[in-house]
C-alpha cells in the first residue's frame, strides 16, 4: 500500500505543485520520492513508500536498465509476479513484484500486461520512448486512482482525490476530479510539450470471466461444468484457500480484523492455518472493536479462543465515535451514509493497530456480502436471476463503497489491505454457479459459502451460521445501537428547517434525513462543489427503505427480536 502522484504537462511551477502531493503521505510513511522526467521539465512523479516487499530496492518511480524509458508508479501487489517470471523467463533486477509490469509491457503491450496480473494495483507507466502514458486499475478497484485531465492536455494522476483539488492550473479543475473506472486500463500520447491526449479507455477485464492470468496459477485446473453440491464446495475451499494463501506475500506482520461475523472469521480462520504450515515466526494478531459487551466483541473472542490468535479489543465509546466523524469523512472522500457510519469502527481500530502493534498488513473480509448475497435485502429478491444481477450490480460499485471504506480506513494509518474475498479466481467461479445455488436458503443469507465450510472444523458451528449483523449495530452495546446514538447525536445538530431547505442547497444527491444532512456538511466543507463523486447513495433492494441500515428492515428486526 503506497500513495501514487503524477503531473505531465504542468503550466505551474512543479515545486509548488508538489505540495499537493503531500496530502496523501499517511498512506507510505516509509519514505517519499519526489522525481522529474527527463527531457520533460513540467511532469514528475511523486511516491509515498509503505515498505512490505524488498525493503531496499523498492523505492518508486521504478526504472530499470533493461529499460531506461520506462517510469513506473504504482500501488499494490502482484501475487503471481514469480508465476510470470518463471512462465516468460523474466530476468528481475530487483524483489519488487510490480516490477514484472515493466517486463510483460515490453513483451506484450499494455493490454497484456493488464490482464495477466493477479493482484491488486493502480499504476501509472511512462514510455518516454513512444511518447505515451498509461494508466490502470485492478477488477475491483481495491486500489484507488484519480485522474484529472483538462481541455489543454495537462494530466494529473494520484491514489486520493485530495492530492489532485488543489493543483494549479490556468483553467478550472473543480468538476474535472473523477475516479478512474476499475478493470479498465487508459493510453496517452505524450506531446513534445509534457500535455497529453487520451487515445483510448479500454476495460480489460470483467469480474464474470475467468481471469487471463489463471492460466499461471498454482491451483492445477478445477472441474468445470459439473454443478454437483460436493464439487462446488470443495472448489469454494480450493479456491478461497488459494486466495489466502497468495496474499501472505509480505516482510512485515500480518494481521486481521475480526468481527466475529462469517467473512473476517473465515478469512482469520484460514489466514492463522496457512502461518502455521509454512511456519511463520510470529502469531496471527487479530484485531475486534465495538463498545462494551457488543456483540461483536464477544462473537470476535469466541472465534480467536477457536483459532488460537493472538486477540486484541478495541473498546470506544459514543464520544469517540462521534469525535471521529469528521476526519472519517475527510478520509473517506464520499458523504454516503452507510460508508461513514460503517467505516467509524474500521478507522478507530485501524488507528490502534498502527499505535499499538507491529502488524502493517492487515486481512480483512470485504467483498463477500456483494459477492455470496449476504446482505440482508437478499431474501426479498423477486427470483434467483434478479438476485444474480444484483450481485454483480454491487461488485461493480464496489469502489465506490466498501472497497473505498476499507482503503481510505487503514491507509489513513499506514497499514496496507488485503482481500482474499475479491480474488479474481474466486468470485469469477462463483459468479459462474448457478443463479439457485448462491441465494440465501432457510431464511440464512450466504447459505453456499456457510455449507461449504460446515465440515472444515476452522471455526465453531454457532459463528459459521452466525446471522448477518449490522455493522452499526455488531459494534455498540446491547444497551444502545451506534445506530441510535448517532441519530440521538445528530438530531440534536441539525435544525428541521435545515432538512426542508436541503434539496435547495444540495440540488445534487439531496440529504433525506439529518444523518445525511450532517454528513454533506463536513463532506462539503472538505470538497466543495465535489458531491458528483458519489453517483447514488448506496440503499437495499426490493424493499421500501429511506435508510441504508439492515436495522431498519423487516427480516433483519425480526431475527433480532427471536
Amino acid at each position: 500500500m503506497c500513495g501514487i502522484w503524477a503531473l505531465f504537462g504542468s503550466d505551474e511551477c512543479l515545486s509548488v505543485q508538489c505540495l499537493s502531493a503531500m496530502k496523501i503521505a499517511h498512506r507510505g510513511p516509509d519514505a517519499f520520492r519526489f522525481e522529474n522526467v527527463n527531457g520533460f521539465i513540467n511532469c514528475c512523479f511523486g511516491f509515498h513508500r509503505l515498505a512490505v516487499v524488498d525493503q531496499l530496492y523498492g523505492m518508486q518511480p521504478i526504472r530499470v536498465k533493461k529499460f531506461p524509458y520506462l517510469w513506473l508508479c504504482y500501488n499494490g501487489e502482484i501475487y503471481n509476479f514469480k508465476q510470470l517470471q518463471k512462465q516468460f523467463g523474466f530476468e528481475y533486477q530487483t524483489l519488487v513484484d510490480g516490477e514484472v509490469i515493466l517486463h510483460l509491457y515490453n513483451r506484450g503491450g499494455i493490454e497484456q500486461t493488464a490482464s495477466m496480473l493477479d493482484g491488486v494495483f493502480a499504476f501509472i507507466l511512462l514510455d518516454t520512448a513512444n511518447r505515451k502514458v498509461f494508466l490502470a486499475r485492478d477488477t475491483y478497484g481495491v486500489r484507488p486512482l484519480f485522474k484529472v485531465l483538462t481541455d489543454d492536455g495537462f494530466l494529473g494522476v494520484c491514489s486520493e482525490a485530495k492530492g489532485l483539488i488543489n493543483l494549479k492550473h490556468s483553467t478550472s479543475l473543480c468538476s474535472k476530479v473523477e475516479p478512474f473506472l476499475p478493470g479498465h486500463y487508459e493510453v496517452l500520447d505524450l506531446k513534445p510539450s509534457g500535455k497529453v491526449a487520451s487515445v483510448e479507455l479500454v476495460k480489460f477485464h470483467s469480474y464474470k470471466d475467468e481471469p487471463l492470468h489463471a492460466a499461471c496459477d498454482t491451483v492445477e485446473t478445477l472441474p468445470s461444468g459439473s454443478f454437483d453440491l460436493e464439487t462446488v464446495k470443495s472448489n469454494i475451499r480450493i479456491l478461497f484457500e488459494n486466495a489466502v494463501r497468495k496474499r501472505l506475500m509480505a516482510h512485515r506482520r500480518i494481521g486481521c480484523l475480526l468481527s466475529g461475523g462469517l467473512d473476517s472469521s473465515l478469512v482469520a480462520a484460514v489466514l492463522l492455518k496457512l502461518m502455521k504450515e509454512i511456519n511463520v515466526s510470529y502469531p496471527l494478531q487479530t484485531f475486534a472493536i465495538g463498545m462494551e459487551n457488543s456483540p461483536d466483541l464477544l462473537a470476535a473472542r469466541k472465534v480467536a479462543a477457536h483459532i488460537g490468535s493472538e486477540h486484541h479489543e478495541v473498546i470506544f465509546n459514543s464520544e469517540e465515535g462521534i469525535q471521529a466523524i469528521e476526519e472519517v469523512i475527510f478520509s473517506l472522500e464520499t458523504y454516503d451514509i452507510t460508508t461513514v457510519r460503517a467505516s467509524i469502527g474500521m478507522y478507530l481500530v485501524s488507528k490502534y493497530i498502527r499505535k499499538k502493534t507491529d502488524s502493517v498488513v492487515i486481512f480483512s473480509g470485504e467483498g463477500s456480502d456483494e459477492l455470496t448475497q449476504g446482505y440482508i435485502y437478499f431474501h426479498k429478491a423477486p427470483s434467483p436471476e434478479e438476485a444474480a444481477e444484483e450481485s454483480e450490480r454491487l461488485l461493480k460499485e464496489l469502489y465506490l463503497f466498501d472497497v473505498l471504506r476499507a482503503d481510505r480506513t487503514t491507509a489513513a494509518h499506514g497499514l496496507e489491505l488485503r482481500v482474499p474475498f475479491l480474488d479474481h479466481r474466486f468470485t469469477s467461479y462463483y459468479l459462474s454457479l448457478p443463479a439457485e445455488l448462491r441465494i440465501p436458503k432457510n431464511g440464512i443469507e450466504k447459505y453456499l459459502l456457510r455449507q461449504s465450510f460446515e465440515d472444515s472444523n476452522l471455526l465453531p458451528k454457532e459463528i459459521l451460521w452466525r446471522p448477518k449483523e449490522a455493522f452499526s449495530d455488531g459494534i455498540a452495546s446491547v444497551k444502545k445501537s451506534w445506530f441510535s446514538i448517532l441519530q440521538d447525536y445528530i438530531d440534536q445538530q441539525v435544525d428541521d428547517l435545515l432538512l426542508e431547505k436541503a434539496a435547495e442547497k444540495y440540488p445534487f444527491n439531496p440529504p433525506k434525513t439529518k444523518e445525511s444532512y450532517y454528513y454533506r456538511q463536513i463532506f462539503e466543507k472538505h470538497y466543495p462543489g465535489r458531491s458528483n463523486w458519489l453517483p447514488h447513495y448506496w440503499m437495499p433492494r426490493w424493499v421500501k427503505a429511506t435508510d441504508p441500515s439492515a436495522r431498519t428492515l423487516k427480516h433483519y428486526k425480526s431475527a433480532t427480536q427471536e
